[in-house]
């Protein structure tokens, strides 16, 4: 069995915790210790050889897949990261992986999972998927949540005829109000997972049958001239729900697609007076909360109840429990505005490691860079700006115009503006670094690459 991840969306309903550059599948979340692009990816070991798992994702996210598959000990195929030059939804994203693996493979079962997916009980999934492979000779499969409650977050699915395993599909229903989400509940609904499982022949003779667009557009070899053609369309209105092909098998496990701040107070732990707290506290008379802070300040709420508080070091959201969905059009707003917060933390992770802004103003910027062991930046040089490096941990080794130093733990270095350098840590602990810049133009555009392991513009 082959496996497509999902891992290209941004998870603007969890900002400012989910950013574009840094999006929610990637977060370690404080109640587990692995990101959810990484559960999902040891999940689908389970069902598939490593060398057959192919992950969908964008040119800004490939080495958050690439770094988080390596923190787990594994060597992965860079091969089977494929790229989209832009986010068109998630059926160009499936026919893409499902087009790579029949030109190298031929046809063959595959399984579709999102990348930021909270499943428990993974034996049970696993063996759940496994027994929908039966069905795949007829139909393409989708995979059902059994509800615990009425929820207006998720599309719905009406099982209809019994088959071996699970029940063809009668009908798929788009996201309801609450009282109607009670009788679809009541009547045996399902929630849709966004899992998929299906023959790569049947499900490309689907396509072509019902979305034709995406068939003939994928037709280029160009993948950058596929993706100027193909339109933006979900597998589940481009296909699910015109197919007289498709079968639902339901899922009787603790799900949740962590889609909004109101469905991680749903799933973690609470405390005796029902608030979930991450982050120095005082809270006093307070219940019914959601409080994360990830700033380093002490948070203190006293006779409060109902609120999502998230602090981050350079955004602070507040909002009832109930209007977190409404975080997007935040997100909206600040996009509107060129707001660079939706893009990036204040941490801001590289393939090499990450830096964190630690104080700027208009002719200076103060970093703390960590470099991994055995890792190094490109080789490059700046028009606008100087750069002080004082290495605080580890040993450094510094190239400068082709002249080669070692910078110990303590000492530091100056490169000036329009020398080509390069940072490099030859040690086995990580290397931590202040950069002071100074320059009249500081911004992460002003770089000129030589020479990149990661093959970066």
């Amino acid at each position: 069995m082959k496996s497509i991840i999902l891992a290209g969306g941004v998870g603007s309903r969890l900002f400012p915790l989910s950013r574009e550059y840094y999006p929610k599948q990637f977060i370690k979340f404080k109640a587990f210790e692995k990101s959810l692009f990484q559960l999902t990816f040891e999940r689908t070991l389970k069902l598939s050889n490593i060398k057959d798992i192919y992950i969908i994702t964008n040119e800004k996210h490939k080495f958050l897949v690439l770094g988080q598959i390596e923190e787990l000990g594994y060597n992965f195929n860079e091969d089977n990261i494929l790229i989209e030059p832009i986010g068109k939804n998630t059926l160009p994203a499936i026919y893409y992986g499902v087009k790579v693996i029949k030109e190298r493979d031929g046809e063959d079962t595959v399984a579709v999972f999102p990348s930021d997916h909270l499943i428990e009980d993974g034996a049970k999934f696993t063996k759940t998927v496994k027994e929908g492979v039966k069905l795949t000779n007829n139909y393409l499969i989708t995979f059902g949540i059994k509800p615990n409650k009425p929820h207006t977050g998720y599309g719905y699915i009406k099982p209809g005829e019994k088959l071996d395993v699970g029940y063809k599909v009668e009908e798929f229903k788009e996201k309801p109000d609450f009282e109607t989400a009670k009788k679809y509940i009541k009547n045996g609904y399902l929630w849709n997972s966004g899992m998929f499982l299906f023959r790569t022949d049947i499900f490309e003779e689907e396509v072509r049958k019902h979305c034709p667009e995406v068939y003939e557009a994928f037709k280029e070899e160009d993948i950058n001239e596929v993706y100027k053609k193909v339109p933006d369309i979900s597998i589940d209105y481009g296909i699910m729900e015109k197919t007289d092909r498709v079968a639902v098998i339901p899922l009787n496990i603790k799900w949740s697609d962590l889609g909004s701040f109101d469905a991680i107070y749903d799933v973690f732990d609470k405390d005796e007076n029902g608030n979930i707290i991450y982050g120095e506290n005082v809270v006093l008379n307070s219940k019914n909360n959601l409080i994360y802070t990830h700033s380093g300040k002490l948070a203190s709420l006293i006779g409060v109840k109902d609120l999502i508080v998230v602090d981050t070091k350079d955004t602070l959201l507040i909002c009832n429990k109930g209007d977190s969905q409404k975080v997007k059009d935040v997100v909206k707003n600040l996009k509107e505005k060129g707001d660079e917060r939706v893009l990036f933390h204040k941490k801001v992770y590289r393939p090499w490691g990450c830096y964190e802004v630690l104080e700027e103003g208009r002719f200076y910027k103060v970093k703390k860079i960590t470099v991994l062991p055995g890792k190094k930046l490109s080789y490059q040089l700046h028009y606008h700006r100087s750069e002080h490096w004082v290495i605080v941990k580890g040993m450094a080794r510094v190239i400068i115009e082709g002249e080669e130093k070692f910078v110990r733990s303590g000492e530091s270095i100056f490169v000036r503006s329009g020398y080509k350098h390069r940072l490099e840590n030859p040690g086995k602990i990580p290397l931590e670094v202040i950069e002071i810049q100074v320059g009249e133009y500081l911004e992460e555009d002003d770089i000129v690459r030589f020479e990149d392991d990661w093959k970066r513009k």
